[in-house]
């Protein structure tokens, strides 16, 4: 199989993006960057902590940054922050630069994926956390699906399971050669 240049992974938190794309990445022998990650490799501190001082706008800017400059890069299955496809720029270079797999994933599971977690700003002291993610899922899925040239369903399922559908779709994706 001859895989697209770059495969971006965009979907909500507790999708499996980062999980899905080491693996993925592994299968397809291409570089895996998770452009979360790469944030708080350069700035040295986590996501939250750059919520907290330059608040979502400041985390955005930085975010764009990234994205643009990962998505210039050459042989890569790049993992997204739920967010990234806020942003009109954004959506624009992961279109025109390589392969969509928008990881669909319900407020539900979200909800029990993210349940234990506390590195997830935008659910940081949320009493009511199922409605900040349907309200995220109402605002960002049509986003998701405006740039997605794949959707996979990540519910009850295993990492297994969804590289297989990703790597079947790119086998008969028409600009996978």
């Amino acid at each position: 199989m001859v895989a697209p240049t770059n495969i971006f992974l965009i979907g909500p938190m507790g999708a499996g993006k980062t999980t899905i794309g080491r693996k993925l990445a592994s299968h397809l022998g291409l570089e895996f960057v998770d452009s979360d990650h790469e944030i708080e490799s350069r700035t040295g501190v986590d996501i939250p902590f750059i919520f907290e001082k330059e608040g979502e706008a400041g985390f955005r800017r930085r975010e764009k940054a990234i994205i643009d400059e990962l998505s210039q890069r050459s042989r890569i299955v790049l993992a997204t922050g739920g967010g990234a496809v806020l942003d009109a720029d954004n959506r624009q270079a992961l279109a025109s630069r390589g392969f969509v797999v928008y990881l669909f994933a319900t407020p539900q599971q979200q909800l029990a994926r993210t349940r234990r977690s506390d590195n997830r700003p935008l659910l940081r002291g949320e009493t009511d956390p199922r409605t900040v993610l349907e309200r995220l899922f109402a605002q960002r899925d049509p986003l998701y699906r405006e740039i997605a040239d794949l959707v996979v369903l990540t519910d009850q399922r295993n990492t297994k399971s969804v590289v297989n559908e990703i790597q079947t779709a790119l086998r008969n994706a028409p600009h996978a050669a």
